[in-house]
């Protein structure tokens, strides 16, 4: 095993976790919400492209660190589930800046109007209720995945591998979730981009 790399402060790391969690969770839903109507001389849907290779770069981290761990190679498993911290921290910058430029799109709006017509809707047919089921599942376990992947890393990096074990067998499988439905929902939707 490693030696800590923090010291252990569980009411301090419980208030961090805490604020840190409710502030990108406020500013996602609050920053989602609003479109910037500037002019840009690029295309603003580059930020979706990148949030799908990050996601699946998060996913292929997230494999690659369970082998790690499983072969003992716990360095390696500390390296690259920290890559995987620092790649999603660059995912919600991309995120924000996706949803301030872009705005929304909607599932099988072809004609790129705003609305889906009933005739959208019938040539897309029940991909659209795959699409929102993956699309659903995928944004409340993002939302909801922040404070266990903080806890879970805060407990390995303080030396408590028996917690840090415990909340990974939870987070482990979320995290691995919504990092491969991310780039199912952007292959999805990016049809629908105006």
């Amino acid at each position: 095993m490693l030696e800590p790399s923090l010291p252990k402060n569980d009411k301090q790391a419980r208030w961090l976790i805490g604020i840190f969690s409710v502030v990108v969770f406020t500013a996602v839903v609050v920053l989602g919400r609003v479109k910037l109507d500037i002019g840009v001389n690029f295309d603003v849907h580059v930020f979706a492209k990148i949030n799908a290779f990050i996601n699946a770069s998060i996913a292929v981290l997230l494999v690659a660190a369970l082998v790690a761990v499983k072969q003992k190679s716990y360095a390696v498993h500390k390296r690259l589930m920290m890559l995987a911290l620092l790649l999603s921290v660059a995912f919600l910058v991309s995120y924000i800046a996706h949803h301030l430029l872009a705005g929304e799109a909607k599932f099988g709006d072809a004609d790129h109007d705003g609305l889906v017509s009933e005739a959208e809707k019938i040539a897309v047919g029940s991909m659209r209720m795959v699409y929102y089921v993956i699309l659903i599942t995928h944004i409340f376990l993002a939302a909801i995945i922040l404070p266990f992947i903080l806890f879970t890393a805060y407990r390995g990096l303080t030396g408590e591998y028996v917690q840090h074990k415990k909340i990974a067998k939870i987070t482990w499988p979320l995290w691995f979730y919504v990092a491969v439905t991310g780039p199912v929902v952007y292959w999805m939707i990016s049809p629908y981009y105006s």
